[in-house]
């Protein structure tokens, strides 16, 4: 590119990718972008100037925009194409309801059939978590923590359904962790999960999945009070 590089170029930089590689690159550049805060809300994500940012046609741009959609981190507005979405809306207490009704049920079918290795994982994916303040990190590490925790539950269209929430949630992650100042509450609720999950305390394991993700409920709902009332 010549020229002042655009808004959108400095955040993301620009560079020669291949084709087969095009729609994940321009995906995950967005998303880490987004998740991090240098892609604000409301933000216009305009499918040429990625195209050439990128040296590729419009057809991987599209397709990269459209998982962002179906993922809740981008949404279409008249007039103005793909703009990056609200972290929090007033679905965003729903879809975390609708979570714990999921997860509450993985962990129940997968605690007792758990493994030291699943173990050893989880415990490592908690202290990574206490040691990196990188959000997409934080996104990826906080969702392989609880997809290990439910990867033994006998179901498979019940792990593609939390697994779909486990996605969705990485846009309410930042606000939980920093805005409502739940990043160490989060990472007590691990270690106690993973503690009565070690014991095969299922009931235990269960009540205290259900608290960790009712906290993001509870500052969900308050800060969509809050707003509503301002």
């Amino acid at each position: 590119m010549t020229g002042k590089p655009t808004v959108l170029a400095s955040i993301l930089g620009s560079e020669q990718v291949p084709a087969h590689l095009a729609r994940s690159v321009i995906e995950e550049r967005l998303r880490a972008a987004i998740y991090d805060g240098r892609l604000p809300c409301g933000m216009a994500i305009r499918q040429q100037e990625l195209a050439t940012l990128f040296g590729v046609s419009r057809m991987p741009v599209r397709e990269a925009l459209r998982q962002l959609e179906a993922q809740g981190l981008l949404k279409v507005v008249h007039h103005k194409g793909a703009v990056v979405a609200p972290l929090i809306n007033h679905d965003s207490a729903e879809t975390y309801a609708l979570r714990m009704l999921l997860e509450c049920e993985a962990l129940r079918l997968s605690v007792p059939l758990l493994e030291e290795a699943d173990f050893a994982f989880a415990q490592d994916c908690i202290e990574r978590l206490e040691r990196t303040s990188d959000y997409v990190e934080i996104s990826r590490l906080n969702r392989a923590f609880h997809r290990t925790l439910y990867a033994h539950a006998n179901n498979r269209r019940l792990l593609n359904l939390v697994d779909e929430g486990l996605i969705e949630e990485e846009r309410f992650l930042r606000f939980n962790l920093e805005a409502m100042g739940l990043r160490n509450m989060a990472q007590d609720d691990h270690r106690n999960m993973l503690q009565a999950a070690r014991q095969r305390n299922v009931a235990l394991a269960v009540e205290l999945l259900r608290e960790h993700l009712q906290r993001g409920v509870d500052a969900i709902e308050r800060y969509l009070a809050q707003r509503s009332s301002n």
